[in-house]
């Protein structure tokens, strides 16, 4: 049984709880209900499945469609659905009986093979417990006074406690089959179902963009998560997580076994990939990059790309290999646990402000503001750490002090790791060299994660950008002395001693001619981080992703502004392998600026491209639309809020799920807990994995499992 809505991108049950009604089990009126709900993947199920395994929410049906007890009536069709392209409100029609309320326990039903109910059973549970994140294996708080102590197992015990007949069937009278046997296979099976589903829609997409976020740890190993970014057949945009690859060995080999791994096990259509965005830091920087090489070498049009869940500025300093860039963006994660750990920190690090600025009330308050959100992770990130870090030190440092006793030695313990940073010169010249470079930098980032109007004036500006950064880049002494002397400065404001990083001067301890301070941070920070900043720019925006995002020219809000110039066909010729009809792109490119430049009064036209592919008219400019579709599927570009679930609800549980029981399988379908479970489907899945599975029918009251 599915325990939400079988309308696609409803929220009830997750987010949106409301009443779940049965499926009728008349079959003529059971197919008018799957064609409201415009979910052809049903067509094919009898009215006992989903009468069975299947619900509709309550805001789906007019409000004359229940009674007063608030049963769905009779006759009752669903007829309010909000998303795009599905059927909008209609007549609801009257009787005088109820549909059977979702509690009534199933009657009359027709024989099934017995061995399918146990296993329908069992993945029920195993769903039921990955869409609310509650682990299987964990321990629950239950006694171990049968089935052992794991949230799955008691789980099937209430079930069997409550009568359900197919459990007691195959629960031996001594108690000692625990069901343990089948549960990592059906995990198992659970996440090849989960992860078809979602390359099943890909597939129906077309053209999609692959995405991956930083490595992370899970059961001892590093794995690399993976997300697909691509247009629907309903004209939105989706972005699924598609699960993780094993991210460990030879980053040339690692390369090749990732994208054999995609495609032969994951059934990935690579030629389709048109672009690829990482976030990656520290250590695996090299192995992501040698990845990226491999996917453009094997795949050409797959272009590099930013990914817009990071600023710019912020991934443009994580994939740097410089050990103090490194150690300010730890310090920024450090910071951000820290403030999480209570409000009243917060209270004590706002009042530190005000000490710091006690003439300038506004910038005070202004600052405030700005440091109770994340302003860690914000474009500006490091020019704020900058106006904040004498108070940040003042703030920490009396935590630390714990002079009236208020605070945990956890608290106290954090207060002191994120001094020590502070007060290392290294992290000062790291973060004010970072400053200056990204400030070079942070219209043109900013305006990336804007609107579309915003997107289309950046991509003006690139030029000027490089141009400064290069400008930077010819007279590094002089900007590097300007950088040392603003270091230089603040580390005496803060009483911090201008030195070399201890690491260094221990191994080239008693050389002669030794460093001297001003020289070591300019070879080992301020000369490879402008040169990294250029060097990830010119390959992030290279210039075929410049010609991509130049086609935000075609949305009308745009043309209707610039009503001067025509959409730049030019930009658009980036896809003239994939556009419908090469050859007319001229002629219809005028017919679509004439009809958009002119704005009639009272008039809006669509600004986004969402609101661009919605239009009814798109159709008949076919090449149009395939650029709007695969200009929607860049990395670079953010996702409305509705569109970036996935994304969400991974960082959900990569953060809040203890690393004792973090699960890949489980990861899969709990953060793809939409994508529509067939509990039919899943069985064959599973009988097909496991052709060994034998059944012991003797006195029907145990079952051995064996695997090989």
């Amino acid at each position: 049984m599915q325990n939400h809505c079988v309308v696609l991108d409803c929220p009830s049950g997750i987010s949106d709880f409301q009443a779940l009604f049965r499926f009728p089990r008349d079959p003529n009126r059971s197919q008018k209900w799957v064609e409201q709900c415009q979910r052809d993947d049903l067509k094919e199920k009898s009215a006992e499945q989903l009468y069975k395994y299947y619900r509709l929410c309550g805001k789906h049906f007019e409000a004359s469609a229940f009674d007063s007890v608030s049963s769905v009536l009779t006759d009752a069709v669903p007829s309010v659905f909000d998303g795009p392209g599905q059927p909008q409100s209609g007549q609801v029609k009257r009787g005088k009986e109820t549909v059977e309320p979702i509690t009534e326990t199933v009657q009359n039903v027709p024989e099934e093979d017995e061995e399918k109910k146990y296993l329908k059973t069992l993945l029920e549970v195993l769903l039921l417990l990955g869409e609310q994140s509650i682990p299987p294996f964990a321990p629950c708080n239950e006694k171990d006074d049968g089935l052992k102590s794991c949230n799955f197992q008691a789980l099937l015990e209430y079930r069997l406690n409550c009568g359900d007949e197919v459990l007691k069937n195959r629960f031996d009278s001594s108690r000692q089959n625990c069901f343990s046997n089948e549960l990592d296979t059906l995990i198992t099976v659970c996440e090849q179902y989960v992860r078809s589903k979602v390359i099943e829609g890909v597939k129906l997409s077309g053209f999609f963009s692959l995405l991956t976020s930083e490595p992370v740890k899970i059961s001892g190993e590093w794995c690399l998560p993976v997300f697909l970014r691509y247009v629907d057949q309903l004209k939105s945009h989706q972005e699924k997580f598609a699960g993780f690859l094993t991210f460990e060995g030879d980053e040339n080999d690692l390369a090749e076994k990732l994208l054999s791994e995609m495609t032969d096990r994951w059934g990935l259509d690579m030629s389709q990939c048109r672009a690829q965005a990482h976030a990656c830091s520290g250590t695996h920087s090299r192995k992501i990059k040698a990845f990226a090489s491999k996917l453009v070498e094997k795949y050409p049009k797959a272009l590099l790309t930013l990914r817009s869940t990071n600023p710019l500025t912020l991934s443009l300093a994580n994939s740097m290999g410089v050990s103090g860039v490194q150690l300010v963006l730890s310090t920024f994660k450090q910071i951000e646990l820290f403030f999480s750990q209570s409000p009243l920190l917060q209270v004590e690090f706002e009042h530190a402000i005000s000490i710091f600025y006690p003439d300038k009330e506004d910038k005070a308050e202004e600052l405030k503001k700005i440091c109770r959100t994340g302003w860690t992770r914000r474009n500006d990130g490091f020019e704020v750490a900058l106006d904040v870090i004498e108070a940040l030190l003042l703030c920490v440092d009396s935590v630390h002090d714990n002079e009236d006793m208020r605070w945990n030695d956890q608290v106290t313990h954090s207060a002191l790791e994120i001094s020590k940073a502070l007060t290392d010169f290294e992290f000062i010249m790291a973060l004010i060299v970072l400053k200056n470079v990204m400030v070079l930098i942070q219209a043109f980032g900013k305006n990336l994660q804007g609107k579309a109007v915003d997107i289309h004036s950046a991509t003006a500006s690139l030029t000027a950008v490089l141009q400064s950064l290069k400008e930077m880049s010819d007279n590094i002494d002089v900007y590097h002395d300007f950088f040392y002397d603003e270091a230089v400065n603040l580390a005496a404001a803060m009483e911090i001693p201008v030195k070399v990083p201890r690491f260094f001067s221990r191994k080239h301890q008693g050389e002669q001619g030794s460093t001297q301070e001003d020289d070591y941070y300019k070879e080992h920070v301020t000369v490879p981080a402008v040169k990294h900043v250029i060097s990830e720019m010119n390959d992030l925006f290279s210039q075929d992703h410049i010609k991509a995002l130049g086609c935000m020219c075609l949305i009308p809000h745009i043309i209707e502004g610039k009503k001067s110039t025509q959409p730049d066909e030019e930009s658009i010729q980036v896809f003239s392998d994939d556009i419908p009809n090469a050859g007319s792109l001229s002629a219809e490119l005028h017919c679509w600026w004439v009809k958009w430049s002119k704005k009639g009064k009272g008039e809006t036209f669509p600004s986004s491209l969402h609101d661009t592919l919605q239009l009814a008219d798109v159709k008949f400019f076919p090449n149009v639309m395939t650029a709007l579709r695969l200009l929607s599927i860049l990395p670079t570009l953010a996702l409305e809020d509705s569109s970036d679930v996935a994304f969400k609800r991974y960082r959900m549980y990569i953060e809040n799920m203890p690393d004792n029981v973090k699960s890949k399988s489980l990861a899969l379908f709990n953060i793809n807990y939409d994508v529509g479970f067939d509990l039919d489907s899943m069985v064959e899945l599973y009988q097909k994995t496991c052709p060994e599975r034998q059944e012991l029918t003797g006195d029907n009251n145990a079952i051995v499992t064996n695997y090989d």
